[in-house]
């Protein structure tokens, strides 16, 4: 009788179950060993970031010009994360009671946001508590210069929010930077309040310290110092919570009570008054809606 054979398909199948468990062992102690090596090597990149940072400042100023190539490769703009420290703005609910109804009172007579215009109320109040000059006159002499147009400028020089005559007043704007930032709204802003309380400071009233600042020399400025004292009347009484029209209380002062103007004190040596607004270039006053 012959005996039966044990199919050797059953040791091949054996062997090939061997070969796969070690294939796959081999797999996992490679992939623990790589990582391993890959944790051994963001520690010493971490490491070596942390104790040189000119290397990690470089590291990170070619991370951010390579997302920015992909950007603009990808949109064609440039965005930029920072131009939100550039902005002049600030929230109005955040703002003194008064200081609100004034911001909000420019912003439709204006139609200036009210956000940009809170930032520079804010800012003429503190400045103005400084310098001893009433910031809501600030307010009024911007209104009448340009109006809030923070780039504003006539044709004999004066620029910005305050309408600051730049090649006059150079030595002012050293401590900012130089003439260019009276394109900056907070700066010209300051520069045109200090401006403004020497000019007051000078004249010895608030009224002669306007006919300087407007540089009226060829008229009395009356007509510059009526508007300017009417919008400082109208902001005085917005402060105080009352419902003011845009064209309300104005101010006029009848020529023959200036047919002959004080004469005003000599500008110093070397300084020039700032630029005359004729009438004819003044901005007209918004009409109540």
């Amino acid at each position: 009788m012959t005996t039966p054979q044990t199919p050797r398909h059953g040791g091949a199948l054996q062997r090939l179950r061997t070969a796969g468990m070690d294939v796959v062992q081999g797999f996992v102690t490679v992939t623990r060993n790589s990582m391993a090596l890959l944790g051994l090597v963001l520690a010493l990149g971490t490491g070596v970031l942390l104790t040189q940072p000119h290397i990690r400042d470089s590291a990170e100023e070619h991370l951010f010009g390579w997302l920015m190539d992909r950007q603009i490769a990808a949109n064609g703009v440039v965005a930029d994360p920072t131009a939100i420290d550039r902005v002049t703005v600030a929230d109005p609910s955040e703002l003194p009671e008064h200081q609100a109804l004034i911001a909000d009172w420019l912003s439709r007579k204006y139609r200036v946001a009210k956000e940009p215009l809170s930032a520079l109320v804010a800012e003429a109040y503190d400045v103005g508590g400084k310098i001893g000059v009433d910031p809501k006159l600030i307010l009024a002499v911007m209104a009448m210069e340009s109006r809030f147009n923070p780039f504003a400028a006539s044709p004999v020089g004066a620029h910005g929010l305050m309408q600051v005559m730049t090649r006059v007043h150079t030595d002012k704007y050293e401590g900012f930077g130089g003439a260019m930032a009276a394109f900056d709204p907070l700066t010209n802003l300051r520069v045109g309040a200090m401006v403004l309380e020497e000019a007051i400071r000078r004249a010895g009233s608030v009224e002669g310290g306007l006919r300087l600042y407007v540089g009226a020399v060829t008229t009395d400025g009356r007509e510059y110092i009526d508007r300017v004292l009417s919008e400082h009347e109208r902001l005085q009484r917005v402060a105080q919570g009352q419902r003011v029209g845009f064209n309300a209380y104005q101010r006029r002062t009848p020529a023959a009570t200036t047919a002959t103007p004080a004469p005003m004190p000599a500008a110093p040596a070397g300084v020039e008054l700032e630029a005359e607004a004729q009438p004819d270039s003044l901005p007209s006053v918004a009409k109540a809606s």
